[in-house]
């Protein structure tokens, strides 16, 4: 039987959603929280590489992801000049085996949809607007207090809450997080035909220029530049403001930046970092995705680091008997390493494109293939 019979898993992003389903699986009695009135405002779209797509596998709703994303195996790279001329293509491996797409890219709301349908065909009770308020834990399990009043006791507390995560305070875990030096302008529209794939414009008056399909009728677009205060602007004053930054760019920026017209759609957050030392629990109550480690997109690894770090937790909880030192220090081992040295791959990428040294980006994406092709 599994190392714990009951778990409060805190925070319904993947790692959160992907942990409740697999407990659920196996019998655990699995109450998910989100703080988030709904499940479907995490965001808007998603690159998920092979590693992220073999875990969604894992997880039973492959062909639900599959039906509403889209794939692709290669990736562009073009000049920020007049023609958006391609300079290089850069066929993507497949991280997640010769059976999957190398990646594909989705509305996160979908993915939220679609994990949150499966946690409650499995059994996880879902509860949305609401989170914990004390946690309280002993030898034997973890008392929790939540903001609605009601309380329930738990095995263990998975604290998947994310970059700001209320979990990792209320344990006494202090973190520095720290901003990367990049802010990124994103927006969701619609996919014009010429976008089939990722293509990345590096240099320009940006590090960057970007844009990824996630549905046959959608993608989303991407410009990151130095970090700066962005707070003042409005909603209508940040969309002019994309807009400008990717007059620059050409060939497929073209129909997008004209297709660029809802505000609402459009966001600015900054580049952060961070790697929490190992252990990542205390006691009975452990972090994991985003709460536990973060990463500048720049390989588009945070969501299959997140989903990773759920398979490995539960692949030893459903298999030991028992929650102990042991349990913990394989987990540790799993996943400290292998988590550190993607954020630091991340943040290398992110560090060559602010000292303005483009160096081999083709030859970098294929090394950093063949380190998340490892399994978790």
């Amino acid at each position: 039987m599994p190392a714990v019979s009951t778990v409060l898993v805190v925070g319904a992003g993947l790692a959160g959603a992907a942990t409740a389903i697999r407990l659920a699986e196996a019998g655990v009695a699995v109450d998910l929280v989100e703080i988030k009135p709904d499940t479907a405002a995490l965001g808007s779209g998603i690159t998920l590489q092979g590693n992220a797509l073999r875990e969604l596998r894992n997880l039973g709703v492959w062909e639900q992801v599959q039906a509403a994303g889209y794939a692709f195996d290669v990736t562009g790279i073009r000049a920020p000049d007049p023609a958006g001329s391609i300079v290089a293509e850069v066929p993507d491996a497949r991280t997640g085996g010769p059976d999957l797409p190398a990646a594909m890219g989705m509305p996160r709301p979908e993915l939220a949809r679609i994990l949150t349908e499966r946690a409650a065909e499995v059994g996880v009770k879902v509860r949305c607007g609401t989170t914990h308020t004390a946690l309280t834990q002993d030898d034997a399990g973890v008392d929790v207090t939540f903001a609605d009043g009601s309380t329930g006791r738990y095995d263990l507390v998975v604290g998947a809450d994310g970059l700001r995560s209320w979990t990792r305070r209320a344990i006494g875990v202090e973190l520095e997080t720290r901003p990367v030096g990049m802010g990124i302008w994103r927006a969701f529209g619609p996919r014009p035909a010429s976008v089939t794939r990722t293509d990345l414009y590096y240099g320009g008056p940006s590090f960057i220029a970007g844009y990824c399909p996630t549905s046959e009728d959608s993608l989303y677009a991407y410009i990151v530049e130095p970090a700066q205060d962005r707070s003042t602007l409005t909603p209508e004053q940040q969309l002019a403001t994309m807009k400008e930054l990717a007059a620059a760019y050409h060939g497929p920026w073209d129909e997008i930046r004209e297709q660029l017209t809802d505000p609402s759609r459009v966001n600015y957050t900054w580049f952060e970092t961070h790697v929490l030392p190992a252990p990542w629990n205390r006691g009975r109550v452990v972090l994991i995705g985003d709460a536990a480690h973060t990463c500048p997109p720049t390989i588009a690894q945070g969501g299959a680091m997140a989903l990773e770090d759920a398979y490995a937790l539960t692949d030893l909880l459903r298999t030991r008997d028992v929650l102990d030192q042991d349990l913990w220090d394989a987990f540790h081992a799993r996943r400290f390493d292998r988590a550190k040295t993607v954020v630091d791959a991340s943040n290398q990428l992110a560090q060559w494109q602010l000292d303005h040294v483009q160096g081999d980006i083709p030859g970098l994406m294929r090394s950093i293939a063949q380190l998340v092709a490892q399994p978790a």
